[in-house]
């Protein structure tokens, strides 16, 4: 009878270690196989957001896209960007990268192609801004951009639906941002509009920065205008940038005469 638990023993005790080195293997082969499915639903995801990327941007990979800015006419050589435009436009980077688009850079006043064959970011002072100004008018006519007097006052100031949006230079400045489709293609214009060049690279960081949260809800084109506001650029340059209001609906409506229209002012 005593025989008896030692041989259970026994084999309990030849047992032991091969059990265990199977729950090894299995407990293994679980791991490799929930790291693999993480990493395919990773994969899938990060799929799925470029091509939202892509999608929202109009850049299909191998795309062409045109960055449209002012010439620097201060600069020594002939065909130099200002600063300002040159960083916004270097903040465009990532995206062309991630989306592996190509791009082209034009100056304002080069005879260009229409819209629409291919995306386009136009960025810069729509008062001295050739393209952007006729982009404003022709896709924005709500907008009204005021050229001010002859000592400049009242310069750059936006009038979009009977409201004016006047800057304070280094406290309060206004720049639109818009995302527009029309044209013989369906490629989207980006217009960075802003009243100093500033502005200008504060609505670039907000357009790939809040891809996701612009893209929201905008209908099939995915066409919008919306006005933000730079808050002392001259402590905190364009990083302080606040939503004023989607303007959409007023800036495509037909636009009034410029600058005969009586216009309350913004707080």
């Amino acid at each position: 009878m005593t025989d008896t638990p030692l041989a259970w023993q026994s084999v309990g005790l030849a047992l032991g270690p091969g059990g265990a080195e199977s729950d090894l293997i299995a407990s293994g082969a679980a791991l490799v196989v929930g790291l693999t499915l993480g990493w395919l639903a990773h994969a899938a995801a990060g799929r799925r957001r470029l091509g939202r990327e892509r999608a929202f941007y109009g850049l299909p990979e191998g795309s062409e896209c045109v960055l449209v800015t002012h010439r620097d006419t201060t600069a020594a050589s002939q065909w130099s960007i200002p600063r300002h435009d040159a960083l916004a436009l270097l903040g465009l980077s990532s995206v062309l990268e991630n989306c592996g688009a190509h791009a082209e850079i034009a100056p304002h006043d080069t005879g260009l192609q229409g819209f629409g064959a291919r995306t386009e970011f136009c960025v810069g002072d729509p008062i001295a801004h050739r393209r952007l100004a006729a982009h404003l008018a022709n896709l924005l006519p709500g907008v009204t951009v005021r050229v001010g007097d002859e000592n400049g006052v009242d310069r750059g100031t936006f009038v979009i639906g009977g409201t004016a949006y006047r800057m304070e230079p280094g406290a309060v400045e206004y720049v639109l941002l818009a995302r527009l489709t029309a044209g013989d293609g369906d490629r989207p214009v980006f217009l960075a509009a802003g009243q100093r060049p500033v502005t200008h690279r504060a609505a670039v960081r907000h357009l790939v920065r809040d891809r996701a949260r612009l893209a929201r809800g905008r209908g099939r084109d995915g066409s919008f205008c919306v006005l933000l506001k730079v808050v002392n650029s001259q402590a905190y340059g364009p990083d302080v940038v606040e939503f004023v209001a989607d303007v959409t609906k007023a800036a495509v409506a037909p636009g009034e005469a410029k600058g005969h229209r009586a216009a309350k002012s913004a707080e």
